[in-house]
């Protein structure tokens, strides 16, 4: 009976030893996914419209979060196509869903989402200005809310030094955007005081919404030079109706983004928003896994502008365009 009693509480420690060894093994490798303790984090994503930027940034966003949690995040993606009344239903089924934090991609979407919920983390990308769409007075770097993200505003003086640099010549410019954007006006209102500095004339073209573009954008071709347009998502996603009217009335289009750029454009300063996105993923991890306060997160902003210009608008408006230019690559990419 004694020996018996001695093989079981042998028994016994070993299995308990067994027991502790895996737990450990478990534990490491939770640990090693990424800090995140085995927790699955549901993140929502509410896009305005689908253009090329737009895109980029989701994707940069979902990069970052998949690459540091893997399995450990899942995405609700969801696509207002350009209607902001549809911003406010997808938020309110993130918040109905209780989702561990909000990514909205442009300006619309975040205020929805600033509308919708005050306790879940929200991350903007694609945002021009921060204080511009929030309606913030004392504009401090973050927003003291449950919000940051990222800002794509690229440096509107020497986006006007570029066009200046292109069109010397020139001495009317035309100001192409969507009135119902806060940021588009933001963007047009700052660098049409760089450009009258410049000695140019210009001449505010907004349209409401894609309805309208056609016949708007037809009047600036008629009485402008060159036209300029900001990073506009209405704008973005309407680049071909723009390319039809200008190209054949000989009227060159500097547009604030790339993308725009491929459908409509002769050239642009533009940043990255595949990075813009990717920095926005890196701060939802921070929020998600780290804990960091949402509200006290500086909004980042795009760490580098580069001149680009499409080749094959620039070739049928015979522009010469001068070296320090990246061409566009224009065609689809795999």
């Amino acid at each position: 009976m004694k020996c018996r009693k001695i093989i079981a509480m042998a028994l016994t420690a070993v299995m308990s030893l067994s027991l502790t060894a895996c737990g450990g093994a478990e534990k490491g490798t939770s640990e090693s996914g990424g800090g995140d303790d085995g927790k699955t984090y549901n993140v929502g994503i509410c896009q305005l419209v689908q253009h090329d930027a737009l895109d980029a940034a989701t994707k940069g966003f979902k990069d970052a979060l998949t690459e540091k949690l893997g399995d450990k995040v899942k995405f609700d993606e969801q696509n207002a196509q350009g209607d902001s009344p549809t911003c406010a239903t997808i938020i309110n089924s993130f918040v109905s869903g209780n989702v561990d934090l909000i990514l909205a991609n442009a300006t619309a979407p975040l205020q929805a989402a600033v509308s919708g919920t005050v306790d879940i983390p929200i991350l903007g990308t694609s945002v021009t200005d921060y204080a511009t769409a929030l309606d913030i007075k004392d504009w401090k770097g973050s927003t003291g809310i449950n919000v940051s993200g990222t800002s794509d505003l690229a440096p509107l003086d020497e986006q006007a030094a570029m066009i200046k640099e292109l069109f010397p010549d020139a001495k009317k410019i035309g100001l192409f955007y969507c009135s119902a954007e806060a940021n588009s006006l933001y963007q047009v209102e700052t660098i049409k005081s760089y450009l009258e500095k410049d000695g140019y004339t210009c001449t505010n073209y907004s349209f409401v919404d894609s309805n309208d573009i056609a016949s708007v954008i037809a009047s600036a071709a008629k009485n402008s030079e060159v036209i300029y347009i900001p990073t506009d998502n209405t704008a973005a996603a309407n680049t071909e109706v723009v390319k039809n009217t200008c190209v054949p009335a000989g009227v060159p289009v500097i547009v604030g983004e790339v993308g725009m750029c491929k459908g409509c454009g002769v050239a642009t300063l533009s940043i990255s928003y595949y990075d813009l996105g990717y920095t926005t993923g890196e701060m939802a991890y921070d929020i998600l896994v780290n804990g960091t306060d949402v509200s006290s997160m500086p909004v980042k902003y795009a760490p580098k502008v580069t001149k680009q210009y499409n080749e094959s608008i620039c070739k049928e408006l015979k522009l010469e365009i001068p070296e320090g230019y990246e061409k566009i690559e224009t065609e689809e990419k795999e």
